[in-house]
């Protein structure tokens, strides 16, 4: 909602002069690239039942993928029940928040530099199915989710 209202309120700046405001598309091409991007910044609504997408780690509540999908996963078409069950996970360590992917230290550690601004965990444990895994490898992403029983093995040593 924070980001909503800087984006409202920075938008009013670029108001005709007569008092009527611009068709939106048209108010937004002054803007810096960073700010439009900041305005489409996924942030969770609330603090319960939050899920990470094992893709990309977004982190939001179903009802936010299922009316979103993963903003940064598309091929992942997350826009039922089932298919959010399989692409998420509700097993994620540590949140951070990033305004600027591309300039942020955080995001690079993360991976996430090429995304959109948003909430993300800082690790996922669970699998994505083989298919899905391959249809990924497939066209060169990577995901960042974990198999519990490697993160138990890693621990250990």
């Amino acid at each position: 909602r924070l980001i909503h209202k800087f984006l409202e309120m920075s938008l009013s700046r670029y108001d005709d002069d007569d008092g009527e405001e611009e068709v939106e598309d048209d108010r937004l091409t002054g803007l810096p690239r960073s700010v439009l991007e900041l305005a489409q910044a996924s942030v969770p609504s609330n603090l319960k039942a939050l899920r990470a997408c094992k893709c990309c780690g977004i982190i939001k509540t179903v009802e936010q993928f299922m009316n979103d999908g993963c903003e940064n996963c598309p091929m992942l078409d997350m826009l039922e029940l089932d298919r959010i069950n399989l692409c998420t996970s509700a097993f994620f360590e540590g949140t951070v928040a990033i305004t600027d992917p591309r300039a942020s230290w955080m995001a690079k550690w993360l991976r996430v530099d090429g995304y959109l601004p948003g909430v993300y965990a800082i690790s996922i444990t669970g699998q994505l199915d083989r298919d899905m895994e391959e249809t990924l490898e497939h066209r060169g992403l990577r995901w960042r989710c974990r198999p519990a029983e490697s993160l138990s093995t890693n621990k250990s040593k």
